[in-house]
């Protein structure tokens, strides 16, 4: 059996990290994709593989990464490592971004996608408490959070302003079917 990828996408502060855990510890045969980024690896947040740019550069040209995009500034990949959980059946969490769907869908035909969204404020909350941006960078953020994906991908919209307990049942009734 082939796993799937499972494409987390959605405006900053929208949860996806929070999601994507909780996922992981309520449906076993998930794991996630551990990024690569060029950011110091205590500067808080997911759990990922910090770099340099050098680094990054080096793990790019030896084929390091099934996907990458720069986005705010930094780098981000995700591992080729990831080949392995897909080919033993487990499906594979990874928080993209929308810059690299389309080549993900060509990449990974059984790929799905989860667009979280949340209300303006509960952004503005959510980024504001994680402390990484000022009040001018939210600002930034919040104007980037609407934003369409191509029509021709499978997209499942999952409200994420609530409870995260409803958000996860949400995502695993469309996730599930998929699976028969």
């Amino acid at each position: 059996m082939t796993g799937r990828l499972i494409a987390v996408v959605g405006p900053s502060g929208v949860g996806k990290d929070s999601v994507m855990c909780a996922m992981v510890e309520t449906m076993p045969n998930m794991v996630l994709a551990r990024r690569v980024i060029t950011r110091p690896s205590d500067a808080g947040g997911e759990d990922f593989d910090g770099v340099t740019e050098a680094v990054f550069d080096q793990m790019l040209g030896d084929g390091a990464f099934v996907l990458s995009w720069p986005a705010h500034g930094l780098r981000y990949g995700i591992p080729r490592a990831v080949l392995r959980d897909l080919e033993a059946g487990r499906d594979v969490l990874a928080n993209l971004s929308r810059k690299v769907l389309s080549e993900a869908a060509a990449r990974f035909p059984h790929l799905a996608i989860i667009l979280l969204s949340a209300s303006p404020d509960v952004l503005a909350t959510r980024l504001r408490s994680r402390g990484r941006e000022d009040e001018a960078e939210i600002a930034r953020r919040l104007e980037q959070a609407v934003y369409t994906l191509p029509a021709d991908l499978p997209v499942h919209q999952i409200d994420n302003s609530g409870a995260l307990a409803d958000t996860v049942t949400a995502i695993r009734h469309v996730l599930q079917p998929a699976r028969a």
